[in-house]
């Protein structure tokens, strides 16, 4: 009896988290420092207005059917881990293991990293101080660290304040661009002429597809908390739909507001669009405010990836794949605390090594792979519904407009955007492939004692 009653229960999961939380989220993950960027990318791509705006269109209807997807499946599986649960469920545990695998040794620490080293420029250009961009970015990422390590609350409402502190400074770039910039003297100029750009309208369109997929990427990682929101099958959906509809409006705004300020080949051939936009209306000082405006973006990006990601790794330890540590939540935070603490001093790592470029190109083919995978599993869980599974009634609750087709657009646009990575850079794509290798032999070697135990 004495036993039982010192018996500790053990701590689960706090569900503390709303609908405008999974908002904040969803938004945080997507929108990073590449808005203030990008749209120069995808006008050496495609020479007129409305291809521009077009493709930002299309990339954010493909985000919006993957948003409805996640979104059903986040109700079918509303579980710890999200992307990971989908994965381990719909194929075999060793699929949503080399997912998680890749996530924390390179694609998230990695981009983590990518963002901390672009914090630190901007913040030693803004302070004057002569700090390493290096130090800065492994101080930023330890700060972040402690701070979600004190509670889901404390991570979510940092992270809530930088995602509005970021749509205020994009805000203003759309106010002061749009009222206080007079619009270019010639819209249309072709940026070929300029020697610039894809030859043929279909083949540019579908090389700017490929950044403007990659700036609409980031939502699905808000899942990886739903086992901490307090109605996962309501909150999480309307996360989805609202944030990534905010998004797609914001970026069709900056990229409008940037070629009206700019035109179509000024506005390919700068690098710093949002800048100049903000130079032209301001001068100098315009210059520097939207420099702040990139820094909380970053930190905002940072925020959500601690937030979010140490959930996989905590669920992989739950299914005895990894690490026994990473598994336990502290008693008093109820978070994840070793989860957090190892994937922070893994990026910080490999933001001083300042390699980290390199690393995420190894695994950008096998990222949006597994972006493909993930969709292509809800036509699993709709198969076995077919077949008299316990799925149907629940998916009831929310369901993808008009699929399969729907779908299977956002499963192969997904992979069109691996193949095309893999045939630009094939070395890149072959060190991915040796990593999951990797991963399939620790794999092995996390269930091996498992199977002998029983």
């Amino acid at each position: 009896m004495n036993a039982a009653k010192d018996a500790t229960p053990e701590p689960s999961l706090a569900r503390r988290l709303g609908p405008f939380d999974a908002t904040m989220i969803v938004m945080g993950g997507i929108i990073g420092a590449g808005i203030f960027v990008n749209p120069s990318v995808v006008a050496r791509q495609v020479h007129t207005p409305m291809l521009v705006l077009g493709a930002w269109l299309i990339g954010g209807v493909i985000a919006l059917i993957g948003a409805f997807v996640y979104a059903e499946l986040a109700v079918l599986r509303p579980r710890v881990g999200g992307q990971y649960a989908y994965l381990r469920d719909a194929y075999h545990p060793i699929v949503a293991f080399l997912y998680g695998w890749t996530l924390l040794l390179v694609v998230q620490t990695g981009g983590m990293a990518g963002a901390a080293i672009i914090f630190g420029r901007y913040f030693r250009e803004l302070s004057g101080l002569a700090i390493p961009e290096q130090v800065v970015a492994a101080l930023t990422l330890g700060i972040l660290t402690v701070v979600n390590c004190l509670g889901i609350r404390a991570g979510s409402n940092v992270q809530s304040a930088l995602m509005l502190t970021k749509l205020g400074a994009i805000a203003l770039l759309i106010g002061v661009g749009w009222i206080l910039v007079a619009p270019a003297a010639d819209l249309t100029t072709s940026v070929l002429a300029n020697g610039n750009g894809s030859d043929g309208t279909w083949k540019g369109l579908a090389a700017a597809m490929v950044p403007v997929l990659f700036a609409y990427g980031g939502w699905q990682t808000a899942t990886f908390v739903s086992g901490e929101m307090r109605n996962p099958k309501r909150d999480l959906p309307r996360g989805l739909f609202i944030g990534v509809a905010g998004v797609i409006a914001v970026y069709l705004l900056v990229t409008y507001v940037c070629l009206r300020a700019l035109g179509v080949a000024g506005l390919a051939n700068t690098t710093t669009p949002a800048s100049e936009v903000m130079r032209q209306a301001l001068g100098s000082r315009g210059a520097k405010i939207i420099a702040c405006g990139v820094a909380v973006s970053t930190m905002g990006f940072l925020s959500q990836s601690i937030l979010t990601a140490p959930r996989v790794y905590y669920a992989m330890a739950r299914d005895g794949v990894f690490f026994k540590a990473v598994g336990q939540l502290n008693p008093r935070t109820r978070v994840p605390v070793v989860a957090i603490v190892l994937q922070g001093i893994w990026a910080a790592i490999v933001a001083m090594t300042g390699r980290y470029e390199q690393i995420l190109n190894y695994v950008v083919t096998i990222d949006v792979l597994f972006f493909g995978l993930t969709g292509a599993s809800l036509l699993v869980f709709r198969a076995r519904a077919r077949r008299g599974g316990t799925e149907e009634a629940a998916g009831e609750l929310v369901r993808v407009p008009w699929h399969p087709f729907t779908t299977w657009l956002f499963v192969l646009a997904c992979w069109s955007v691996a193949i095309s990575t893999l045939v630009r850079f094939p070395q890149n794509a072959g060190v991915g492939v040796v990593i999951l290798g990797i991963g399939a032999l620790v794999y092995r070697f996390w269930t091996a004692p498992r199977a002998v135990s029983d």
